[in-house]
């Protein structure tokens, strides 16, 4: 079974290397236009793009999504260039489900990571599905304390298990087990799709489980469903549900009746700081960075530096536009929105 586990991994990442279209490249984002003001009455270098995050203060509101984890050079090297990066640009992170490590003990030393990012935020992760295969409280808290986390990710990944040929597919009263957890872990519990979407049915029963922050994960980048096609044979079912869901825009602006009581992060096929920015006006109040880093991050840190300053830029630019000061005047803002 570690084996197993740990060997998945690697073939996700090869799969994504392999094979252009795991991103989906929805551009669901350019959908939307923005308010251009002529006279921004501002400062450029007077922008402030900074947040606060679980207690902590990030520089703008960029999230690196979940990507890997495992017992193989590789993933490690891509942990520790993601939370370098995290760390130089305070920025958040994100990693990979923790479960490998349970399965294979080699693998906890790629989520060991507060050495490399001692002061951001960091964020756990683990298939909410597990708590149906034995996980309890004790696994979860494992996993926030080897890597210092500061919440832990449930990940919802329904379609994903359904399509991986070794998937757990036990859904059933997933909700009630989550609300015992939210009530004992030493973290906030955050819940998360992996790619297609959460549905305002699934925020209200997160909300009634004691859950305050989720990613809405949405269709329009990486499809996982295609992922795991490349891991399945005799069918093209992972083809055929390639981009179910619902895009990441949509799962934003149907979640509007949360935005005054839930965090909402946006990811899932966001590519550049515009649609960051879009992602905040919608409500988000962190946009979520995946497929964009994963190259840079087998790269060197530098590599990924790289990458993040040139969507804080790109960001910071999109508010100069906006006439906007800062990302609190800008979190909700559906005004900017031309209709």
């Amino acid at each position: 079974m570690s084996e197993q586990t740990n060997d998945r991994k690697i073939e996700h990442i090869q799969a994504i290397l392999n094979d252009p279209m795991t991103d989906r490249d929805g551009r669901y984002f350019d959908e939307i236009m923005l308010t251009h003001r002529a006279l921004p009455q501002l400062n450029l270098a007077d922008i402030d793009t900074s947040i606060e995050f679980l207690g902590k203060t990030l520089s703008f509101p960029l999230l690196i999504s979940s990507m890997t984890g495992g017992d193989h050079e590789v993933v490690r090297k891509i942990n520790r260039n993601l939370a370098e990066a995290a760390e130089r640009c305070q920025v958040a992170m994100a990693v990979g489900s923790q479960r490998v490590m349970f399965t294979d003990a080699q693998s906890r030393s790629s989520f060991e990571l507060r050495e490399v990012a001692p002061t951001t935020v960091l964020i756990g992760n683990l298939g909410a599905v597990q708590l149906n295969y034995g996980f309890s409280e004790k696994e979860c808290q494992e996993a926030v304390d080897v890597l210092g986390a500061d919440a832990l990710y449930l990940h919802l990944n329904p379609l994903q298990e359904a399509i991986q040929p070794e998937g757990d597919t036990n859904f059933s009263n997933l909700a009630e087990r989550i609300a015992e957890l939210s009530k004992s872990l030493s973290v906030p519990l955050m819940l998360k799709e992996v790619g297609s979407g959460l549905s305002p049915e699934d925020i209200e029963l997160g909300y009634e489980a004691g859950v305050r922050f989720f990613d809405l994960a949405g269709t329009g980048g990486t499809s996982w469903s295609r992922i795991e096609h490349h891991r399945r044979e005799g069918d093209q079912l992972g083809i055929k549900f390639q981009d179910w869901g619902v895009p990441t825009t949509l799962a934003l602006m149907r979640a509007a009746h949360w935005n005054d009581r839930a965090t909402l992060i946006a990811s899932g096929g966001l590519r550049d700081g515009i649609d960051l920015a879009k992602s905040v006006i919608l409500g988000a109040s962190l946009g979520g960075f995946a497929a964009p880093l994963l190259k840079p991050a087998m790269e060197s840190a530098d590599a990924v530096v790289a990458v993040i300053e040139q969507i804080e830029r790109e960001y910071r630019t999109a508010m100069f536009l906006l006439g906007v000061q800062n990302s609190k005047a800008l979190l909700g803002c559906r005004a900017l929105i031309i209709d």
